[in-house]
């Protein structure tokens, strides 16, 4: 077919590739422009721009769509079959819905209705769903309400990270998306019951409240790392980032949540403990706990998290 691809940061890669290895003609990629990264602030084109330049396609990259004819015009002149839409990060105008014979198909990391938006990802971890997956929607003006042409899903252990679930979701939705042009399955609506919605994160989302469960800052930590990272705050205020932790929703104890148990960097929760594996301080890489202790040591009955700066 031929084909328009939408996307631009690393989720979006294995589907673009596997396209291109499908042998389908694509005329178009278009992703986020170029940002600002890293410490010197250079321009860095995102992860689908630099996929697509190596396989040599044509890049496109504007700023808005809102309101951007001649980009509508452009879009509609490249007499595309369907653009497939794999987390671009723009909200496409009716008229570029509308311009593909097949219109646009979105790959998206949830099992839809549940977890419109965002942060589907991320969301599913923090509410403890037993399992996510992937939807192959049609695209319409509304926040991932289209109908569904193809819905997969994979299981929610209680190890499983925004890392791990996202890397199996990126393969999933490649797979799916050449099953989709190669069946055109019949659209179905989605369910009216069931509708959740998976917000943007901001670094606040990261604050470790330790009055809550294990269970629940388990999965907190799980679900936001590494974006946009937990962390707590050492005795002497400095911020603590938590890479990963042991839940411990067993463990009977009477200290104030946030209280170091024991010198294996056990901490008090509201219900329970857990036991911190990764932890990184300002200036330092992620480093494993016993690492950590050797440089800064922590004495049982010292307090986390009583005062919090902003982390950034």
């Amino acid at each position: 077919m031929r084909l328009v691809f939408m996307g631009t940061p690393d989720f979006s890669v294995p589907a673009l590739r596997a396209l291109h290895a499908a042998g389908h003609e694509i005329v178009a990629v278009y992703c986020q422009p170029p940002r600002p990264a890293g410490r010197g602030k250079k321009l860095q084109a995102s992860p689908v721009q630099q996929a697509a330049e190596k396989l040599g396609l044509l890049v496109r990259h504007p700023l808005s769509l809102r309101k951007n004819e001649p980009e509508w015009a452009d879009f509609a002149a490249l007499r595309a079959d369907a653009a497939i839409v794999a987390a671009y990060g723009l909200i496409l105008p009716q008229a570029m819905l509308d311009a593909p014979r097949l219109g646009c198909l979105n790959i998206h990391a949830s099992l839809l209705p549940r977890w419109r938006g965002a942060s589907p990802i991320q969301s599913a971890i923090l509410a403890g769903d037993t399992q996510s997956g992937v939807t192959i929607m049609q695209m319409e003006a509304g926040l991932d309400t289209g109908p569904m042409l193809l819905r997969e899903a994979v299981p929610i252990t209680a190890t499983t990270t925004a890392t791990s679930l996202h890397d199996a979701l990126s393969a999933l939705g490649a797979d799916m998306a050449l099953r989709v042009l190669a069946d055109m399955p019949t659209p179905t609506p989605q369910p009216e019951e069931g509708v959740t919605y998976a917000p943007r994160l901001t670094r606040e989302d990261g604050r470790i409240d330790w009055a809550k469960t294990a269970t629940e800052i388990d999965r907190q930590i799980r679900a936001l790392t590494p974006w946009p990272g937990t962390f707590t705050t050492l005795p002497d205020d400095t911020v603590l980032k938590i890479g990963a932790a042991t839940p411990l929703p067993d463990t009977k104890h009477t200290a104030q949540p946030g209280t170091v148990l024991d010198d294996a960097l056990t901490i008090a929760c509201g219900s329970g403990a857990v036991r911190l594996t990764r932890l990184q301080k300002p200036g330092r890489g992620m480093m494993d706990a016993d690492a950590f202790l050797r440089g800064q040591p922590l004495a049982t009955g010292a307090l986390l998290g009583a005062e919090q700066p902003d982390p950034a």
